[in-house]
C-alpha cells in the first residue's frame, strides 16, 4: 500500500506538470509571441525563486536608479547588432565561458565575476585572460551569498578587496583545473527542457539546495602555480563601480569596455524558455535574477539584448537567452568596472598599464 506522503507527492507532481502544460499552451497560443516554450524536465516548487537571487530591495533600488539616471548627451551611432565575443576575439574564451550557479541564489556574484573577467581581459588586451572566482565573490562580498544580493556590492568587493581566479566545479569548463578557487557546488540541470543536459534536476539528491560555506582566504588543494597563492592571485581595479541605464547608455558602456552585469524581474514563464526573444507572457513574479549582457541585435524588427545566464551551457540558446529591450526591467541599471580602469594583481598591487 502506498504511503500517504507518497500519494501526496505524486498528486502534487501530476498537478504541477498539468499546470506546466497549460502554461506552455497559453504561451504558444498567444498572438505575436516571439519565443519558444518547452516543458521543463522537473517542475520543483520554489526553485526558480531560489535561483533568482537579487533581493526585492535591490530590484527596487534599480528601478529608482533608472528614474534618476541622467542620460549622457552623445551623437554616437549604435550598430544594429553587436557581440562582445566577436568584437574581441582574443578574449572569446573567457567571454564565452557559461558558468553554473548550482542551486544557490548567488546569480548576483556570477554576473559580476563573469563580466569582470571579460572586462579584465579586454582592458589588458588579453594579457590577463583568466576567469575570476564566483566562489570568492559570492562568499567574500556577503555573509550568506546563496540567499541573494545586489549588483553593486560584488563590484565594490572586486575593486576594494580583489577577486582570485576560479573556474567551474572541479575544474570543469574551458579553463580546466589549477585555478585558485573553483566554484564548490555541483552542476545542476536548470529550468528548461532536458535536451542534452547531463546534470541532475534541482531539488534532487544530485542537486540539493545549497547553503553558503564560510569564505576561505586560501586557494583550493587543486590550485597550481601561479594561482596557488591567495593574496598574490587577487585581481582588482582602480576607480569607482560604473552604472548606466537605458538602451543607448548601456550599449555605449558595452562597446567601450565589454559585457556588463544587469538584473531583471523573473516571471514563472521564464522557466519554460527554449529559444527566441523572451518577453513576459503569463505567470506571476518569482524574483530578481542577475545576468550578464554581452551584446544586442534585431530579430524580425524586434530589438533584443543577448544575455549570458549562469545555468550551464545546456540551457536555453547554449547558455544564453535573448530578451526584448525594455522588458522586465532588464535595462533599468547595469554595473561594470570603468572601461579605462587599471587592473592590478596581488598584494603588491603591481599595475598592468592599459
Amino acid at each position: 500500500m502506498m504511503k500517504k506522503a507518497s500519494i501526496a507527492t505524486l498528486v502534487a507532481s501530476v498537478a504541477a506538470q498539468s499546470d506546466g502544460q497549460a502554461m506552455i499552451a497559453e504561451i504558444q497560443n498567444t498572438p505575436g509571441v516571439l519565443w519558444t516554450a518547452g516543458n521543463i524536465a522537473k517542475l520543483e516548487g520554489g526553485t526558480l525563486k531560489i535561483l533568482a537571487g537579487v533581493t526585492p530591495e535591490a530590484m527596487a533600488k534599480r528601478a529608482e536608479f533608472a528614474k534618476s539616471f541622467q542620460q549622457p548627451l552623445t551623437s554616437m551611432a549604435m550598430p544594429e547588432s553587436f557581440d562582445s565575443e566577436t568584437n574581441w576575439p582574443h578574449c572569446a574564451k573567457v567571454i564565452g565561458d557559461i558558468r553554473d550557479q548550482s542551486m544557490c541564489g548567488c546569480c548576483w556574484a556570477f554576473g559580476a565575476a563573469s563580466a569582470a573577467s571579460d572586462r579584465l581581459c579586454i582592458a589588458t588586451n588579453a594579457t590577463a585572460m583568466v576567469p575570476l572566482s564566483a566562489q570568492d565573490v559570492c562568499f567574500g562580498a556577503s555573509d550568506d551569498g546563496c540567499q541573494g544580493g545586489d549588483i553593486e556590492s560584488p563590484w565594490d568587493f572586486i575593486q576594494s578587496k580583489g577577486a582570485v581566479t576560479g573556474g567551474q566545479y572541479q575544474g570543469t569548463g574551458p579553463f580546466g583545473k589549477g585555478l585558485c578557487q573553483d566554484f564548490s557546488m555541483v552542476h545542476c540541470h536548470h529550468h528548461g527542457p532536458q535536451g542534452d543536459d547531463p546534470y541532475p534536476a534541482e531539488g534532487t539528491t544530485g542537486c540539493p539546495q545549497q547553503t553558503s560555506p564560510p569564505h576561505e582566504t586560501k586557494c583550493g588543494t587543486a590550485a597550481k602555480a601561479p594561482h596557488d597563492n591567495f593574496n598574490k592571485d587577487k585581481w582588482s581595479f582602480a576607480g569607482e563601480t560604473g552604472s548606466a541605464s537605458g538602451v543607448q547608455a548601456i550599449q555605449e558602456a558595452i562597446m567601450a569596455g565589454g559585457p556588463v552585469e544587469t538584473a531583471f524581474t523573473v516571471y514563472m514563464d521564464f522557466a519554460n524558455y527554449v529559444s527566441g526573444v523572451y518577453h513576459h507572457v503569463t505567470g506571476g513574479m518569482e524574483g530578481g535574477h542577475a545576468v550578464r549582457i554581452v551584446g544586442w541585435g534585431t530579430d524580425g524588427g524586434v530589438k533584443y539584448w543577448k544575455v549570458a545566464n549562469s545555468w550551464n551551457p545546456h540551457w536555453g540558446e547554449k547558455g544564453y537567452f535573448r530578451i526584448k529591450m525594455g522588458e522586465c526591467g532588464i535595462d533599468d541599471q547595469v554595473t561594470f568596472s570603468p572601461a579605462n580602469a587599471k587592473w592590478s594583481q596581488g598584494a603588491a598591487q603591481s599595475e598592468i598599464i592599459v
